[in-house]
């Protein structure tokens, strides 16, 4: 009896240990703080209300429409004048340099195929900025900062279906202001796409937008120069950027709306995002 007595306490001690050792780890990998949070868009009810504590409301251009999303309620975008108009902001792009940047979403496009560039965030103009956009069949996450070090910037993409549900996420990761090996990447439904060198943004200007360019971006061909142009066609869903650098368990967290077949209004770990 005091043999197994003691086997018993020693297989608990080591269940114990190795719990702590994975809470431990686990803690450590998750890199989303939302201390850094700038802006989260979820749509549940229609409006380009920002549910963040930043409270950093978009304006809405022309009558995008509210419909079922991935997560909750979504917006429809017609492809020829709905967008949102997010303002200024120090934490997206007023401030920086920013080292660490995420910008993510959910999307479905109409048609992936469409002659002209379909864009779901950009921020920043020709000098530098972020683009995640669509074209030729593929979603394309960019960045650049072409003064200060001269990154003139990454493209990188992945092919994508027409009417089908995506994740999309653009991570810097712990950059300097110079340009390094590996530190900007492209997430597409959880896993890492590809990475490419960048580095850090710059303070840049001429506002962000959702559902289109509000003024100027660099796309990979070097388009995108202009105002209020390449609209998307499609729906939009819980647009989130923060000024920290996801893993993949934060990125994890996020996706986990796409593991339930069919697509369609879910209810997922979201939830606990919305509620900061």
């Amino acid at each position: 009896m005091c043999r197994k007595r003691k086997l018993n306490i020693h297989i608990g001690f080591t269940i114990a240990l190795f719990l702590s050792m994975f809470l431990f780890c686990t803690s450590i990998d998750a890199q989303r703080d939302e201390g850094t949070v700038a802006g989260i868009w979820t749509f549940d009810d229609g409006s380009a209300n920002d549910s963040s504590n930043q409270s950093l409301n978009g304006v809405i251009v022309g009558k995008p429409e509210q419909v079922k999303g991935i997560v909750n309620d979504a917006l429809r975008f017609n492809g020829q004048g709905d967008g949102i108009n997010i303002p200024d902001s120090p934490r997206i792009n007023t401030g920086g340099p920013f080292p660490k940047r995420t910008v993510a979403a959910f999307f479905n496009c109409d048609n992936v195929n469409k002659n002209q560039k379909q864009v779901i965030f950009e921020e920043g103009g020709r000098t530098r900025g972020l683009a995640i956009y669509v074209f030729d069949g593929k979603i394309y996450g960019g960045a650049w900062n072409r003064a200060e070090y001269q990154w003139q910037g990454e493209w990188l993409s992945a092919d994508i279906k027409s009417k089908t549900w995506y994740h999309v996420a653009v991570v810097i990761r712990d950059a300097a202001g110079k340009v390094e090996k590996d530190k900007f990447e492209l997430w597409v439904d959880g896993k890492l796409i590809d990475k490419a060198d960048g580095g850090q943004l710059h303070a840049h200007g001429d506002n962000n937008g959702i559902g289109y360019v509000h003024q100027n971006a660099v796309f990979h061909d070097e388009g995108g120069s202009g105002t209020l142009i390449d609209w998307f066609s499609g729906i939009i869903d819980e647009v989130v950027i923060y000024s920290s650098s996801f893993t993949k368990a934060d990125i994890d967290d996020l996706v986990k709306a796409l593991d339930v077949v069919p697509q369609g209004k879910l209810t997922t770990t979201w939830g606990k995002l919305k509620n900061k």
